[in-house]
């Protein structure tokens, strides 16, 4: 019997505007990939990557491309050799995944090698604004014992937001996201307020390009890549300047890259992130898999989105925890 592909994209607008350097988000439209083979089932949600021009309309006409192949049947490893790494493999990784734990009886975790899963201590994210509001944004995630605090490069301001938000949450280990926003002209200044607030990790400190910036800063605390490495080739060829690997599903294109990824910078000697470009529980299931092999988690993308899935990713007292049921489970009896 041939597998049966659905398509479709959903708008996901977000509960309020949220801004990060450059950008100001209202929504994360993402693509949606469901493959029935029988009576089980693989899905796979991806908003892309924004800063590449990978786009939800030009992953439906990827995917829809691939059309005959997919339905012919189709593994995850030739998935690697025909799609380059983004968003639209991502979705149909993530599909092949949960359509191959069904048909094995497992759940998707068992597949990746886990005996089990636990849950996960996840960063909540302000989105950059003034400090005041930062600061009163921060308490409101009365539960987060983790904070990540969006920059957008304009050295003091940065500086006076990092610390009013430490002044009014004095306990959670907090890291700051440049999003590309800094460089080596501004990060001199920046840095001793980082320290003075005790952050613990400095992500994406400069442009996807110009990582030679950060040759001549000490790194007075880890610096991690987000947008300076996407993929398997890219973690290979810039890991050296940072300490901490990034990994998000939609940029390395799905959880078998993603796998591959973490592995391999521990390899390296680095320690491992899982990120999220927001998205439903659907995509925040598959990069809770991954966050189980990671260091840092920031998996709050939900909680940003006017509506979710049902069943859904569950937060508690600062933890994220996704049941079989949100996917990945085996098929019903």
């Amino acid at each position: 019997m041939p597998i049966e592909l659905e398509l479709h994209n959903e708008p996901l607008p977000l509960a309020a505007p949220f801004r990060i350097a450059g950008h100001v988000f209202e929504a994360m439209p993402a693509t949606v990939v469901t493959l029935r083979d029988g009576s089980c089932t693989g899905r796979g949600e991806a908003a892309g990557v924004y800063y590449n021009d990978d786009h939800p309309d030009a992953m439906l006409a990827t995917l829809e491309a691939l059309r005959p192949r997919i339905e012919a049947g189709l593994d995850r490893e030739t998935l690697r050799t025909l799609l380059p790494a983004g968003g639209a493999r991502n979705a149909l990784d993530c599909a092949l995944w949960e359509l191959e734990a069904q048909r094995a009886g497992v759940p998707v975790w068992k597949l990746a090698g886990l005996d089990a899963v636990r849950p996960l201590l996840t960063t909540f994210t302000v989105g950059a604004d003034d400090p005041g509001v930062m600061a009163d944004h921060a308490a409101a995630f009365a539960q987060a014992r983790a904070l990540k605090l969006k920059l957008t490069g304009d050295p003091a301001l940065d500086a006076a937001r990092v610390r009013a938000v430490r002044a009014r949450c004095p306990e959670p280990w907090i890291g700051v996201d440049a999003n590309q926003g800094h460089g080596a002209a501004t990060l001199p200044a920046l840095l001793p307020a980082l320290l003075e607030a005790r952050v613990s990790l400095l992500e994406q400190p400069c442009a996807r390009g110009r990582e030679d910036e950060l040759d001549g800063i000490e790194r007075v605390l880890p610096f991690a890549a987000d947008e300076s490495i996407l993929d398997l080739a890219e973690l290979k060829a810039r890991h050296h300047r940072f300490d901490v690997i990034n990994i998000k599903l939609d940029k390395c294109g799905g959880l078998t890259e993603g796998l591959l990824m973490a592995r391999r910078a521990r390899e390296l000697g680095k320690q491992v992130m899982v990120g999220n470009m927001c998205g439903t529980s659907l995509a925040a299931a598959p990069a809770f898999v991954l966050g189980q092999f990671c260091d840092v988690v920031d998996l709050d993308g939900p909680i940003f989105l006017a509506a979710d899935r049902t069943p859904s990713v569950r937060y508690e007292d600062g933890y994220i925890f996704c049941g079989d049921e949100v996917w990945g489970a085996k098929a019903a009896a």
